[in-house]
């Protein structure tokens, strides 16, 4: 979905419905906590009717709901960077390693043998490909495809417009070892989330061409460069679909469905094409309306889990913006109130639910440390602060040396959270003396005029997280000089950044957690952006749907997705 997006690793989301925190059910995987990822231990499962491949009935068309067609299918570009590619590509393009529902990265059997730290000083990993693994052109995935991949994204080439560099920067070499399917990749300094490295992985005709990088895949994915268990087999622009169809070059077992067809729908027509048949489920995301019209939907169950992901709203503070100073960042967010937020929008689906604290670890992570009090909702101290800063009540609205304190809203249009949040925060600020223009812009390229360009004040998404929440957010926190990346908002320091490099240097997780959080602190303390809740992971299908739903840290396994027989 359109108006979400994911750091480096994470993705970004525009639009209302997606993943947070609710009540879970179902099975989880087995993965361990405290391993060198350094990753997030403690998710609470998740709830998607799991069958054995063999009790699924095969054949099939499945409908997803898409906010819109991705402007870009390169995920590592960056305008690839959204949920809705993110859905289509992980049925096409390589994950060598999933995470589990413990947010923990386990190996994909299909594409590896083996992926392991062989060295520490230096730090060295070694893959080990399953050797029927190939491209659909029929060359074997091999050790060229990483080091393509490395050389595209450590950001030493312009060209290519990445999403980030988090990872790869910081890799020395990528060679052969005893075979073309063994793959050395030796690290020049530590990095504690290697397994979040080469996710999605595309092959070194993409990534050896900066045109081909940023340009090839743009209309449509290039379907011999793709390996999995689908292939493309067309795209509609007119009427806003893309179908991928089994792929009989896959080695592994054959998906269960015929096909995937991905529907792009206005997030409030979603719920009636869900009800008369025209999707194959609703996600129900933070939209109470939605829940409750699914709710309404005759033979609907709705599944729930923990999820990673969150909404936010990002400020821009570049140089030259009237949201610059960290100061007026500051009061103003204290004008907010994050729990009318919050319980607005998500209260009736996840009772008790409260803001989130933290920008790197969601409740349910080891680590998580609620730093937010710095913005604690309180209007009189938002407005004795305002009053220091210059900025004096004029009328309705404050201003300072002739200018308003009027402030852009930038939101996607079809996205009743996204507008109802801005409804909100219009009122709230109003009662400080803030004025907020709300502009409704297409949501086909909220992301690509807007957020990426810096087109705005202050505007809504939401993040969606990764079993590496440190490198692949680092992206959004890092800010140098002439590169943005994912960091929207151009707000950040050097403390920040130095962290950021500390935190994915470390290989202890409890020692990595600790600096985290001094990230998270400082996140708070320069105004950042305003966390306001964790999305729930909330989804409604029809009962016989198997192998899908609320999927919370976990990645789809799309060759068992399908209908109980």
């Amino acid at each position: 979905m359109k108006p979400s997006r994911r750091g480096a690793g994470l993705v970004a989301l525009a639009a209302a419905t997606a993943l947070v925190l609710t009540a879970c059910g179902g099975g989880g995987g087995s993965g361990t906590a405290g391993d060198v990822t350094g990753g997030a231990p403690p998710a609470a499962g998740n709830d998607m009717n799991p069958v054995a491949y063999d009790q699924v009935r095969d054949g099939g068309d499945f409908f997803w709901s898409i906010d819109s067609l991705p402007p870009q299918y390169n995920y590592n570009q960056l305008d690839g960077t959204e949920r809705n590619n993110k859905d289509i590509i992980d049925s096409m393009v390589p994950e060598i390693m999933k995470g589990d529902a413990q947010s923990v990265y386990q190996i994909d059997p299909d594409y590896l043998e083996s992926a392991e730290l062989t060295s520490t000083d230096p730090q060295v990993v070694t893959y080990k490909l399953n050797p029927k693994a190939k491209w659909n052109s029929g060359r074997p995935i091999d050790w060229t495809d990483f080091d393509a991949q490395y050389k595209a994204l450590n950001g030493s080439n312009p060209a290519y417009v990445v999403s980030g560099t988090t990872g790869y920067d910081v890799i020395q070499s990528v060679t052969q070892g005893a075979t073309p399917q063994e793959v050395v990749v030796t690290y020049s300094s530590k990095f504690a989330d290697w397994k979040g490295n080469f996710l999605p992985l595309y092959p070194r005709e993409t990534n050896s061409d900066p045109k081909v990088f940023n340009e090839g895949w743009i209309s449509q994915p290039l379907n011999d460069q793709t390996a999995g268990p689908f292939k493309l087999e067309s795209v509609d622009a007119t009427a806003k679909r893309i179908t991928v169809v089994r792929n009989e070059k896959w080695w592994g077992q054959p998906a269960k469905l015929d096909r995937i067809v991905y529907v792009a729908l206005d997030q409030a027509a979603q719920a009636d094409a869900f009800a008369n048949g025209s999707l194959s489920f609703l996600t129900i995301g933070p939209s109470v309306a939605t829940f409750q019209r699914a709710q309404q939907v005759p033979d609907t169950v709705i599944r729930k889990a923990n999820g990673p992901n969150y909404r936010h709203i990002t400020f821009n503070g570049a140089p030259g913006s009237i949201l610059e100073d960290p100061k007026l960042r500051l009061a103003i967010m204290k004008g907010i109130d994050r729990n009318v937020i919050t319980q607005s929008q998500i209260g009736p689906i996840v009772p008790g639910a409260k803001p989130l604290g933290n920008h790197l670890y969601v409740e349910g992570q080891e680590g998580y440390e609620d730093h937010s009090g710095v913005v604690a909702f309180d209007p009189e101290k938002a407005k004795s602060e305002l009053d220091a800063l210059g900025w004096t009540l004029q009328g309705n609205v404050r201003a300072k040396d002739g200018k308003q304190l009027v402030i852009r809203d930038v939101i996607p249009t079809g996205t009743p959270v996204s507008e109802a949040e801005a409804r909100i925060v219009q009122q709230q600020l109003a009662a400080i003396g803030v004025q907020v223009t709300i502009d409704s812009v297409p949501s086909d390229n909220f992301f690509e005029q807007f957020v990426n360009v810096g087109n705005f004040d202050i505007t809504h998404f939401a993040w969606l997280s990764t079993p590496s929440p440190i490198s692949s957010s680092s992206g959004i926190y890092r800010l140098v000089d002439g590169t943005v990346g994912q960091n929207y908002g151009r707000i950040g320091n050097q403390k920040i950044n130095d962290l950021l490099v500390q935190a994915n240097a470390e290989l202890d997780p409890v020692k990595q957690r600790v600096i985290v959080n001094e990230i998270d602190t400082e996140l708070w303390n320069i105004g950042h952006s305003l966390l306001t809740y964790q999305r729930p992971d909330a989804v409604a299908v029809k009962p016989n749907v198997v192998n899908f739903g609320a999927k919370g840290f976990a990645d789809y396994n799309y060759t068992l997705i399908g209908f109980a027989k």
